[in-house]
């Protein structure tokens, strides 16, 4: 097996139990290791730190399986790997009253680079590392032997690959989407969130077909929404607003620049017993649209931004603060006295200190005064392992407004 051996003190990471191994930390390279291919990991001094998936393409050199010398990496690892992280969602599953959530969730399961999410009878499989990818056989076995571990009374009806976003290319990666296992899916797949239901398109939707990370948060919207009018920027397929208009909310307006998306949470609406006196939509950009509400004089009692990504990298943090100031900025403007403003970030790179100072300033420019009811972040199914910070990406506020 192929060694790589770390320059001296770049141990330390891994030491903490952070997979991750930079190609600034590897002073040699014994072997000839091909993309995804198993390497020990050595320090300096010869001692032996772990073993993990090479990736000559990346900058992020190597990703750790595991930490314990003992354990080899075969299909038999993923097989349980993929067990043991399908059962610590089980519990969320009481009651049945939600049947689509995040699996597996790649570094904080121990599986760099794989994500498994449920949608009713479907599996979506993505595999975003070299690891990943060179394992793809074993992982489509261990996801199906695990459904019937997790879910043995419920028929497991296809496994969709959506191993398709950009990152794939820095691992020197094609994309590749498609049914491998099973049948194919409906163009549209229903999900339920309590009293929610949902229509999601696993084949060419944003992420794996849906916004799975925010579940918490738009039950967090439905409890507060009751007799308020709502305006849902950057709305994708209307989930806020189902979710509002759940809570009892009076009005919602929803922004949205994707005239497909919006013609989905039009189904949507439908879907949840919505009609035009309660559900309105305007596509185009948010920025513009936002500016376009104050000018007509518009105003609300509840605001949801939850806006794409907007810093890929941390050299675009700065232009990123620029665009989430902007859009805070205005969302304040509209808010009426006592509103309620939810808003986020999915920017990995963007800290919880400079997303509240951001925030902070939009309020103070606005010439309005804003307090913190409560910090929101990404759901239970989307854990973060301790040793492995950068799995929290998704920072939110829920921020009152006087």
């Amino acid at each position: 097996m192929a060694t790589l051996t770390l320059k001296p003190g770049r141990e330390r990471s891994l030491l903490r139990r952070h997979p991750w191994v930079f190609s600034g930390a590897v002073a040699v390279v014994e072997g000839a290791p091909e993309a995804g291919e198993t390497v020990e990991i050595r320090a300096a001094g010869g001692e032996w730190m772990a073993r993990g998936a090479y990736s000559p393409s990346s900058q992020i050199r190597a990703r750790v399986w595991t930490f314990r010398g003992e354990e080899e990496i075969g299909p038999a690892f993923f097989r349980n790997r993929v067990r043991e992280a399908f059962l610590r969602r089980g519990p969320l599953f009481e009651g049945g009253s939600v049947d689509a959530l995040r699996l597996v969730h790649s570094e904080n399961d121990g599986l760099p680079g794989v994500i498994v999410d449920r949608y009713g009878s479907f599996l979506v499989l993505q595999l975003l590392s070299a690891g990943a990818d060179a394992w793809r056989g074993s992982l489509l076995e261990a996801v199906q032997g695990a459904w019937q571990v997790l879910l043995p009374g419920l028929p497991l009806r296809g496994v969709v690959e959506r191993s398709d976003p950009e990152i794939r290319g820095k691992e020197g990666l094609e994309p590749r989407v498609g049914t491998v296992a099973g049948e194919e899916p409906p163009d549209e797949v229903e999900i339920r969130e309590g009293d929610c239901r949902f229509l999601v398109d696993l084949r060419r939707g944003q992420k794996t077909g849906f916004y799975l990370d925010q579940r918490e948060n738009r039950r967090r919207v439905q409890d507060v929404a009751g007799g308020l009018e709502v305006l849902n920027a950057f709305a994708y397929t209307g989930g806020f607003g189902i979710a509002a208009l759940a809570g009892g909310a009076r009005r919602v307006l929803n922004l949205e620049a994707s005239a497909d998306a919006l013609q989905l949470a039009a189904r949507n609406a439908e879907l949840n017993g919505a009609g035009p006196e309660s559900w309105e939509s305007r596509q185009g950009d948010a920025f513009r649209l936002l500016r376009t509400l104050r000018d007509e004089g518009r105003s609300f009692d509840l605001v949801v931004l939850d806006p794409p990504k907007f810093a890929e990298s941390r050299g675009q943090v700065d232009g990123a603060s620029r665009g989430y100031k902007d859009i805070n900025l205005q969302a304040f403007r509209l808010l009426r006295p006592g509103g309620l403003l939810f808003t986020f970030s999915c920017s990995g790179h963007m800290s919880v200190e400079l997303f509240q100072k951001i925030v902070s300033d939009a309020a103070l420019d606005a010439s309005r005064e804003g307090r913190i009811l409560r910090r929101l972040e990404q759901g239970p199914d989307h854990p973060t392992s301790l040793a492995f910070p950068e799995g929290s990406y998704l920072k939110g506020l829920m921020v009152e407004a006087s």
